[in-house]
């Protein structure tokens, strides 16, 4: 009798994690936060990519244009996957592309960019990781949309795709 019930008491035990553990890979845990406030963009002072020479933010965002901040790296895959789609977005005359090297190797984002070619305008670079954090960003690839005011209008989270580009064109023009 005594091993019938620890027998039921094990198979309870295992159905009910496997329950728990069931429902959970089905229940997406994704947070992505929406921008309901316009943000400012923040004030900072960062290295540049081709000279490693330091430059202010209001440098970097002093034309009175829409930017385009895409955080990235050599090492991102889905980096790899949306370049493409910032190439196109380059050729946009009323935005302006700044890319944020995310915890990089230089010598690898250095490659990077000349195998698939450079979208941005300028290249920013951000080894600590703290820069992206200041804008809000969870990990890369991320995308914000900086307005002619200087405040961030909009956020995408993860590689940008086609209807993404789109919705980008609608804002900026």
């Amino acid at each position: 009798m005594k091993k019938k019930f620890s027998l039921f008491i094990i198979i309870t035990v295992l159905s009910f994690c496997f329950v728990i553990f069931y429902k959970g890979l089905n229940n997406p845990n994704i947070y992505a936060p929406k921008i309901k406030d316009k943000k400012n963009i923040p004030i900072f002072e960062a290295k540049d990519f081709n000279s490693s020479a330091y430059l202010k933010s209001e440098k970097i965002f002093e034309e009175d244009v829409f930017y385009i901040v895409n955080i990235w790296a050599s090492w991102c895959v889905p980096c790899r996957i949306e370049h493409p789609l910032l190439m196109e977005l380059s050729k946009n005359q009323s935005v302006k592309l700044i890319g944020l090297n995310y915890r990089d190797n230089i010598n690898n984002a250095k490659k990077f960019i000349n195998e698939f070619g450079n979208p941005y305008s300028q290249i920013i670079v951000d080894n600590e990781g703290t820069l992206s954090v200041e804008f809000g960003a969870y990990g890369v690839p991320e995308t914000f949309i900086i307005d002619k005011n200087k405040k961030i209008i909009r956020k995408f989270i993860g590689p940008i795709n086609k209807e993404i580009v789109e919705e980008i064109k609608l804002i900026i023009k």
